[in-house]
């Protein structure tokens, strides 16, 4: 691939593999896991010192969000470390204009945990993240005495924050817009002035998410109980305690290469990342291997060997949603039909992920289905052409694949990987060594 394109035409041309990989690949530590340890480790009391964390545009854009709140963060991206100064639950800083630009997970994490403190505050973003919905978790936050709000009263950020604490008590939260809604109540729960319960209405979506953010509350000393998906409760009293905490390898950003190795008859390991992983995104070997993929995982490691051909599947991706474009991407040179289900939610993010997806197979002479809440994708030769990305790293990360397997895929506004997997495209390259 041609990295000199990125910042002067910007647009990436992907090579095709000469060979089948055999590598051994190193992905940053993990995005969302980092992000939601540097908000416990903020509320925290006493300092906190994350290993092996990602950096990326959301973590950074969570760090510097930290600073301008007056808590103590440093970083060493070259020592993978963060170390935090935890305030305790008291923000030094208390009015504020934060700018989480893409950044979902700072925009609703931070919009749940400065309503614990008291201070005025106002956290704003991109065009499209003035476009997404959290109407849903400032309900939640006013059943707990919280106060924040759409300013331009659509239901979407910019949110303004009057915050005088959180009273807590009983809230619902809608399950089916975002996990991180119900992600972010979870996490500022311990600083209510009471026993916080969160019912969740509807059914909850990408679960595994949850599930991470309550081994990250564990890990630095709430406990949470819970009630299948249906209620949740974190009992007054808990805080947070300051801690040295390692950081698992990015599950997302491994998944890529995980696929690139089914795609191309190849074989890559992950080292730091097994079975017992927190991220339910590790899970989408298991449709690598129902498409005829080889996948060994332990304790340490996950490997996969791709199969002469892959086969079709049909699969509900919905607490997997984020490698659902990475399955579309690979779908057409599977020998039979491939049906993605369950994922209608991923049209509200970084872009409409699944028109997106849709769109740029058409662009490459797929014959694609678009569906309400997924996409069915036929076994189709490629014709070579330019990927529009839509300002989305998923799209991005995701269509090179193709070109791994077909000359002349080309990847438009490639900086965009930089929110979550800044050397994506160097990390891809290194599969030709």
């Amino acid at each position: 691939m041609h990295l000199g394109a990125i910042g002067v035409t910007d647009v990436i041309d992907i090579r095709p593999l000469e060979r089948a990989p055999d590598a051994v690949v190193t992905v940053p530590g993990s995005r969302s896991i980092t992000n939601r340890a540097l908000l416990v480790a903020a509320l925290a009391a006493g300092p906190s010192m994350l290993e092996g964390a990602g950096f990326s545009d959301d973590t950074d854009v969570m760090a510097r969000a930290w600073r301008a709140l007056g808590v103590q963060v440093a970083e060493d991206p070259a020592a993978m470390r963060f170390d935090v100064e935890g305030c305790g639950g008291h923000w030094p800083v208390t009015e504020a204009e934060l700018d989480v630009h893409a950044a979902g997970t700072a925009m609703r994490f931070l919009t749940a945990a400065l309503c614990t403190g008291r201070g005025h505050y106002r956290i704003d973003g991109t065009a499209r993240m003035r476009q997404r919905p959290i109407q849903d978790l400032l309900d939640a936050l006013a059943q707990l005495g919280g106060h924040a709000r759409s300013e331009a009263n659509t239901g979407c950020p910019p949110v303004m924050i009057d915050a005088n604490g959180l009273r807590g008590g009983a809230a619902t939260v809608a399950g089916d817009k975002s996990s991180q809604f119900l992600s972010a109540l979870l996490m500022a729960a311990p600083y209510a002035e009471r026993s916080v319960t969160i019912g969740v209405q509807g059914m909850l979506i990408a679960r595994p998410f949850v599930d991470m953010t309550l081994a990250v509350m564990r890990d630095f000393g709430v406990a949470c109980e819970r009630d299948g998906d249906a209620r949740f409760v974190v009992a007054n009293g808990q805080r947070y305690r300051g801690r040295t905490y390692r950081v698992e390898p990015d599950a997302l950003g491994a998944h890529y290469f995980f696929a690139a190795a089914a795609l191309t008859g190849g074989r890559v390991r992950v080292d730091g990342i097994g079975r017992r992983s927190v991220q339910g995104d590790a899970r989408f070997v298991e449709v690598l291997a129902a498409m005829g993929a080889t996948v060994t995982c332990t304790g340490h490691f996950i490997e996969v060997r791709g199969p002469a051909e892959l086969d079709g599947v049909d699969v509900d991706m919905n607490e997997m949603s984020d490698t659902a474009l990475t399955l579309a991407a690979i779908a057409p040179f599977a020998r039979a039909p491939v049906r993605i289900r369950n994922v209608a939610h991923i049209r509200l993010q970084e872009s409409d992920r699944l028109h997106a997806a849709a769109t740029e197979l058409q662009r490459l002479g797929v014959r694609v289905r678009e569906l309400g809440d997924g996409l069915e994708i036929h076994p189709s030769a490629i014709t070579p052409g330019t990927v529009q990305t839509y300002d989305d790293h998923r799209v991005a990360m995701s269509f090179a694949l193709v070109g791994l397997r077909v000359a002349g895929i080309r990847i438009a506004e490639p900086s965009c990987v930089t929110k979550t997997f800044p050397d994506y495209f160097a990390r891809l390259e290194s599969l030709r060594r």
